[in-house]
């Protein structure tokens, strides 16, 4: 994997605003998570929870509305990712000041972007191996120069098709476990979310063309041209994970939505 210069990243295997339903969708018919979610963003919207006010705690959530931990723990964590609340691990959950305008990019795990649209997700490994960090990549994932680092390559597909190369490194003192876990069950964003909550990412989005290896594993021509997100994310200013994720441009879109 080469390490641009520029900044960028969050992890996990697809990039995508999470949308909605509709102001005529009937709230029974979302998923469990959504209403949680909505319940809580609408009790913001009315000033229930001013800035910095204490919102409900997960136990609470999970009380009410009847679900799993990991269906609330989905739901805050979308809000922090969309700047609406603020999470502090042993304390809480805050309501976050809000800017007059924001523009947000979720992330989110590709297996769960595919299945929703119905279709079939499967991944291919083809690296999972400890190596010794490089110079170039020391300052970016917080390991030293000669220390081991966590390296992962695998190619993501749907319906058969391959639709993500997923180049990634990780601190092996944020996910300890990372090359035990099987990536052919369990993406390494849905992975790394559970065990590396991240409180920053940053990425970034460019054109470009693959890597020779990259055309190869992803059945493209070295000059398609592809979308190129590279991503990294952060816990406590300790750093997670760095990844590049190339999408061959004929087969994958990132769509969004802003409202001010």
């Amino acid at each position: 994997m080469a390490i641009p210069d520029a900044t960028g990243t969050r992890n996990g295997i697809g990039i995508g605003i999470a949308i909605a339903p509709g102001p005529g969708a009937d709230p029974s018919a979302r998923a469990p998570y959504a209403r949680i979610k909505a319940f809580l963003k609408d009790g913001l919207a009315a000033g229930r929870w001013p800035p910095d006010a204490l919102m409900p705690s997960e136990s609470e959530l999970v009380a009410q509305f009847g679900v799993s931990r990991m269906t609330v723990t989905r739901a805050l964590r979308e809000l922090q990712g969309e700047g609406l609340v603020t999470r502090v691990q042993g304390l809480g959950t805050y309501a976050a000041h809000l800017a007059p305008v924001s523009s947000t990019i979720t992330i989110r795990d590709l297996h769960e972007e595919i299945t929703a649209r119905g279709h079939r997700h499967h991944a291919t490994v083809h690296l999972a191996r400890a190596e010794p960090c490089t110079d170039a990549l020391a300052p970016r994932i917080g390991v030293a120069v000669g220390a081991p680092v966590f390296h992962t390559l695998i190619v993501h597909h749907e319906n058969d098709v391959p639709l993500q190369c997923e180049d990634r490194y990780v601190n092996p003192a944020c996910a300890p476990e990372y090359l035990h876990t099987d990536f052919t069950r369990i993406t390494p964003t849905h992975y790394l979310l559970q065990v590396a909550p991240l409180w920053e990412a940053q990425y970034a989005i460019e054109s470009g063309n693959a890597t020779a290896q990259e055309a190869r594993l992803l059945g493209i021509g070295a000059r398609d041209p592809c979308l190129i997100i590279v991503r990294r994310t952060v816990n406590r200013d300790v750093p997670i994970t760095l990844v590049r994720l190339v999408h061959p441009g004929s087969r994958y879109r990132l769509e969004g939505q802003f409202s001010p």
